[in-house]
């Protein structure tokens, strides 16, 4: 089902164990790693929304704002927050929690477009997102003025 009954959008938490693969010679875990859990988790989102092929379009700037080290678990959050015509934003938070302490640290946010495909390759409709609730009407709001500041962005100047 594309969106719960009661039309709270999907969302899924992922949690990985940070490993000495994961990391530098330091121990702090490579940003390359944690973009592609950003985008496996918004993957998962937008697959499971459009159930079609998915990809992803673009990802909005990405800052990190602090360091994740060995042995951190790192969790992302992420939220289905807008639906164009066969376009999805996607909302990923990051965290990495000290598993010995408990401290939990917000590591990065990021938002990315993905673009249902149909078995041509081609973009396909996907179903529209119902926001219900404060929280979703507003993550949608904001989404909607993020995607019209892209397509500025994207267009050339005259």
């Amino acid at each position: 089902m594309p969106c719960d009954d009661d039309g709270i959008p999907p969302c899924s938490v992922f949690s990985h164990v940070m490993m000495p693969f994961h990391a530098n010679t330091a121990g702090n875990v490579h940003g390359g790693h944690i973009m592609k859990f950003i985008d496996d988790a918004a993957y998962v989102i937008a697959t499971r929304h459009a159930r079609s092929n998915t990809v992803t379009a673009s990802i909005d700037r990405l800052d990190f704002h602090r360091p994740v080290h060995v042995g951190d678990l790192l969790t992302l959050k992420a939220s289905l927050n807008h639906t164009g015509r066969s376009s999805m934003e996607i909302g990923v938070r990051v965290e990495a929690e000290n598993l010995q302490s408990g401290a939990i640290r917000h590591i990065a946010s990021a938002y990315l477009t993905f673009v249902a495909l149909d078995s041509k390759g081609q973009p396909t409709p996907v179903p529209q997102l119902r926001a219900v609730g404060t929280a979703a009407l507003r993550r949608q709001q904001e989404a909607v003025a993020r995607c019209a500041l892209r397509l500025k962005l994207a267009s050339p100047t005259p």
